[in-house]
């Protein structure tokens, strides 16, 4: 491949003034759009060798033919004209907004007559106010409901209004008591517009004393002998108290601030914003976000909160991120221009916002990870993610059964591996299988030998498993090992060996060209053949095959690549739990050696400092804390801890 595009500018071509650039493909197509405070810079870095290009902005720059960028007076311009064209041209190189969809707002329609309060997604209503946005229509909807318990107005359609003025009747909503306009014979037109203008007052400010002044309202009327309007009052102070507390107290009262947390992953993204409104969490809003080019979360915040600002949602005077992009000031400048006054970006290092940030980006967490296995779990997704393998692959059929392995140790000591199996795109967890590997030089020879074991099954008629010098055996407990166990045990082993002569259609291996290399050398020595063989690198989510000098580089939001992520992820997941559980009946038995320890002191010494990291990092005063243990003790058991620690396991 030659380092030189065709299209390449002269770099005294390029002005070093900041604006925007388009890469376009041969049919015009606009690929990519970005923004730079100073064009010449940042164009270089996409001519640059093209072997020393990440190897998604490789592909995107070898598939474009041209590219073009426009000057504008400064940063702030710049960000408002990539917002606008990522928005006309969609660019397929650009992040990707999954569920993009408007919010639902709680309306007032105040250039009406007799306003009334509705539940919309439409903006531009004239006269309207809005508030809102809600993450949910029912979360709007039972807002509205307790509120109009406290403020009652109309909610009617305005046909019904007219007709129920025209004719002296209530409307429907009216007769039901659903609506409490003029339109229900209840109220004048303007006693319902101070009605009203105590529901917008409300709205905006949510003051609390609203519970003293219902509270004090209703005893003075039942003082007065005025029981039904103590009842009334009453009912309004039960609907106030109840909307309160529906909002999560977390900042000051005076306190407005949007928190987006976000979490992501070489493939996508899933953000989680809380709404912040009074000090109380008002909503919350989730979207996922496809990317294609490998994007730092400066550029993702970056892009992140033009998307969230650019529609409807108007940005607070506090806007709270997990770090700040490289244009900061030229975004708080948009955001200032979104919201017609000052607004400050920041990220939270300490204290409570930084706290409610930590809570946001742990559902942003919880989104991602149910995003992705969601769309490994929809059936026609998995089917066109099958198909997708088949055909970037070069397979005769379709990989019904996808067997994964991955291998992990500690410092070099300790290592096990882990096989996890996927049919139809699907986890079968009852076929995983987990290694113990008593010696090995490095993760190849692991994944060699690995794979040796496993094929073993496959490279006799019959399915039986071929004598292997290198089994270590494992409990009878852990029944998915793959070592031999004791002829009283031969009706268990054959049904499990049952069970793993299963022939896979693709084996994929944690790694690159080195792992790979090794897994089809154990495939050739074992004679097994029509097994397709790959290996996903994790920095770029290349897929290696055997021989192959360049990787097989599939979309980033291919469904396939997202099924070799959650195998690979899930592989890796499984060998880090085995590696756990042996570090923990590993630091048992180091205790157990000591003189001294019995099982009752152990548990003790284990229960009191609550895990196996604390206790190794306790110092010989903390240990000899613990009742039992005096200094003498504590020394000898800091000791041994010590001589057998080691790194966190891979």
């Amino acid at each position: 491949m030659s380092d030189a595009l065709a299209y390449r500018p002269k770099a005294g071509e390029i002005p070093t003034a900041p604006g925007v650039y388009r890469f376009r493909d041969a049919d015009r197509r606009v690929l990519y759009v970005g923004k730079a405070k100073n064009l010449r810079a940042r164009l270089s870095n996409y001519f640059a060798p093209l072997r020393t290009l990440h190897e998604r902005t490789r592909r995107m720059v070898t598939t474009a033919t041209s590219v073009e960028w426009t000057v504008v007076g400064n940063d702030v311009e710049a960000l408002q004209l990539e917002y606008t064209w990522i928005k006309e041209f969609d660019p397929p190189f650009n992040v990707k907004y999954r569920d993009d969809k408007s919010y639902p707002y709680l309306a007032v329609t105040l250039a009406d007559e007799a306003p009334r309060a509705i539940v919309t997604r439409r903006s531009g209503i004239p006269g309207a106010r809005y508030f809102g946005p809600y993450p949910k229509v029912w979360a709007v909807n039972e807002t509205l409901e307790l509120l109009l318990k406290l403020f009652p107005i109309r909610t009617c359609k305005d046909s019904d209004y007219r007709r129920a003025m025209a004719t002296g009747r209530p409307c429907f909503a009216g007769q039901i008591g659903r609506c409490f306009g003029p339109c229900s014979g209840h109220v004048g037109i303007e006693e319902h517009r101070a009605n009203v203008d105590r529901f917008v007052s409300f709205m905006t400010n949510q003051d609390r004393r609203i519970l003293d002044e219902l509270s004090g309202q209703m005893l003075e009327a039942s003082a007065a002998f005025e029981y039904e309007t103590a009842a009334r009052r009453r009912d309004q102070l039960q609907a106030a108290t109840e909307f309160f507390e529906k909002s999560a107290v977390v900042l000051r009262d005076d306190v407005d601030v949007d928190v987006f947390g976000i979490d992501h992953d070489e493939l996508a993204a899933a953000v989680q914003i809380f709404v912040v409104r009074g000090g109380r969490v008002r909503g919350v809003h989730s979207w996922t976000v496809d990317k294609e080019l490998d994007v730092p979360i400066g550029d993702l915040v970056d892009s992140v909160v033009q998307n969230a600002y650019g529609g409807q949602l108007t940005p607070p005077r506090e806007v709270v991120v997990p770090e700040l992009p490289d244009d900061a000031a030229a975004l708080e400048s948009w955001l200032a221009g979104r919201a017609g006054r000052k607004v400050r970006l920041r990220a939270a290092q300490r204290g409570d916002k930084a706290a409610l940030l930590a809570t946001a980006t742990q559902n942003a967490k919880q989104s991602l990870m149910l995003y992705k296995t969601r769309r490994s779990a929809d059936f026609t997704t998995r089917s066109r993610a099958l198909e997708d393998i088949q055909e970037a692959l070069g397979m005769a059929d379709a990989p019904l059964r996808i067997e994964c392995f991955d291998v992990s140790h500690l410092s070099g000591t300790n290592i096990v591996a882990s096989m996890v199996v996927f049919e139809d795109g699907l986890p079968r967890k009852d076929e995983y299988r987990r290694f113990t590997i008593p010696e090995s030089t490095d993760d190849t020879d692991s994944i060699h030998q690995v794979l040796t074991r496993r094929l073993a099954y496959l490279a006799t008629p019959d399915g039986q498993r071929a004598p292997d010098t290198h089994a270590v055996p494992e409990s009878a407990a852990a029944a998915d090992a793959l070592d031999t166990v004791a002829e009283s045990d031969a009706p268990v082993e054959a049904a499990r060996r049952s069970k793993f002569s299963y022939r896979p259609n693709l084996l994929v291996v944690d790694g690159g060209e080195p792992q790979v290399a090794a897994a089809a050398r154990a495939l050739a020595e074992s004679g097994v053949e029509g097994i397709y063989l790959c290996g996903i690198a994790k920095r770029l989510e290349e897929i290696w095959t055997p021989g192959s000098d360049y990787p097989v580089i599939l979309p980033r939001n291919s469904d396939a690549l997202f099924l070799f992520q959650r195998v690979r992820d899930e592989a890796h997941r499984f060998a880090i739990t085995h590696q756990r559980q042996r570090r923990k009946r590993d630091i048992s038995s180091v205790l157990a050696e000591i003189p001294g320890l019995g099982p009752t002191r152990i548990k003790v010494l284990l229960r009191h400092f609550g895990s196996v990291k604390r206790l190794r990092a306790a110092s010989v005063e903390e240990i000899s804390t613990v009742d039992g243990f005096g200094p003498t003790l504590a020394a000898v058991v800091h000791g041994e801890l010590q001589a057998g620690a080691g790194a966190q396991p891979r």
